[in-house]
């Protein structure tokens, strides 16, 4: 692949509203990301065993806006530090004792997810509300992937029917919703800076 093939893929938006590239910027969107997460987690619907939160919204807005690496990156960042003991997981919680949580897996999971949604967005996916729905909803599932097995691990649960209702069908819905908000608001944002270079 030639490096002008490389250069010709549509970039983020992070790359638009921020156009100079640095160890430093980047640094700062991952750890700008991270607090986006932080901060939509505290909106939050309290259930048991796992609450519905902003969380997952934000996973799309980070992972769309940044980009498969820096996205991932920055839900690691946000994972990591809150283990470390800042209270900006779900409900204000924080520290290791989150591990053996419930709600953990999904946090694991959320890496992945930002991942895809920058995966998708790198292919110009969010200029589209189509393809960014298609991308946002596949982002939205993942964490399921990781959450679900990991819940039922911690509660000693197995039973797929019960597991079904305690981490999926509650966030059907609500995953659906955030997943089109999301998807309505790139190709809003695009067309706002507009689509040079």
């Amino acid at each position: 692949m030639s490096t002008s093939t490389a250069v010709a893929r549509p970039g983020v938006l992070a790359d638009r509203l921020v156009p100079t590239s640095s160890v430093l910027t980047d640094a700062a969107l991952v750890v700008g990301g991270a607090a986006i997460v932080g901060a939509l987690a505290q909106v939050t619907i309290p259930m048991w065993p796992v609450p519905i939160t902003g969380q997952t919204l934000a996973v799309m807005l980070v992972g769309g806006a940044l980009g498969m690496r820096r996205g991932a990156l920055s839900l690691l960042v946000y994972m990591l530090v809150g283990l470390a003991g800042v209270p900006w997981f779900a409900e204000a919680n924080g520290g290791t004792a989150m591990v053996m949580a419930p709600s953990f897996g999904y946090i694991v999971g959320f890496v992945p997810a930002a991942a895809l949604a920058g995966w998708a967005a790198e292919r110009a996916w969010d200029r589209n509300v189509a393809k960014a729905m298609l991308g946002f909803l596949a982002a939205t599932a993942l964490p399921f992937v990781v959450g679900v097995p990991f819940m039922g691990y911690v509660l000693g649960e197995s039973d797929p029917a019960l597991l079904m209702e305690w981490g999926v069908t509650p966030f059907i819905v609500p995953g659906i919703i955030k997943a089109g908000i999301a998807a309505l608001l790139f190709p809003a944002v695009w067309k706002l800076v507009g689509r040079r270079g």
